[in-house]
């Protein structure tokens, strides 16, 4: 079952904090997203029991495999998207807005052939 957008955001988001951070917490998480910590932790459980992530007992998280590869797409999705956006002339902020959108509901057939088109 493929994730959805809240959950790919939080995949993404792990994998942006792990690139930055030496361990990725929680309050990381909800610090980065501006959410409630108990809302963190509920969308945690749910990637958990999805097997997309692994919760140490010290309560740091790590990407699974298949965590890992939803987080990889959603991530070079946004990055290709805003890039393009912002060559188009949109400015950074809104072009990151609208990245953020489209990366959850654009196809993969569709991503692709605009990639090729712009590459």
């Amino acid at each position: 079952m493929a994730p959805n957008e809240s959950a790919e955001n939080y995949l993404e988001t792990i994998l942006i904090l792990s690139k930055k951070l030496p361990v990725v917490r929680s309050v990381d998480i909800a610090t980065e997203l501006g959410f409630k910590k108990s809302s963190v932790s509920i969308a945690m459980k749910n990637l958990r029991e999805k097997k997309h992530i692994t919760v140490t007992d010290a309560g740091f998280i790590y990407l699974t495999d298949s965590g890992m590869e939803i987080a990889e797409m959603i991530y070079e999705r946004h990055q290709f998207l805003s890039q393009w956006l912002i060559r188009l002339g949109v400015p950074s902020e809104i072009a990151n807005q609208d990245a953020c959108k489209i990366e959850h509901v654009i196809s993969k057939e569709s991503f692709d052939a605009i990639k090729k088109h712009v590459k």
